[in-house]
């Protein structure tokens, strides 16, 4: 997966698809988001590059509570390919 706008965008999609709100605003985040889960509303750090948004995004969205099934089969395939990446991540980080 490459960090880059068109990625972002697509990543972005996902949470559209599942009714989640998106927003960049300042705050003390710690991890770098805020799920507000009753609202299904995110919030990212705002200061976050393109890189550390996508990597950000990619640790949340396996969080949420959505269903793939609703999703366009572009989305499901992103979302899928988000899924598989965070794999990847957690299994390096556990090394």
């Amino acid at each position: 997966m490459k960090f880059t706008q068109a990625t972002l965008d697509k990543i972005e999609a996902i949470l559209d698809e599942a009714e989640y709100v998106l927003r960049y605003e300042r705050g003390n985040f710690q991890s770098g988001y805020c799920i507000l889960e009753q609202k299904k509303v995110v919030v990212l750090n705002k200061f976050l590059q393109l890189e550390g948004r996508i990597s950000t995004l990619i640790d949340l969205i396996p969080q949420l509570n959505v269903d793939p099934e609703s999703f366009s089969p572009e989305v499901r395939k992103t979302y899928n390919d988000v899924l598989e990446r965070h794999a990847i991540v957690q299994a390096e980080n556990q090394k």
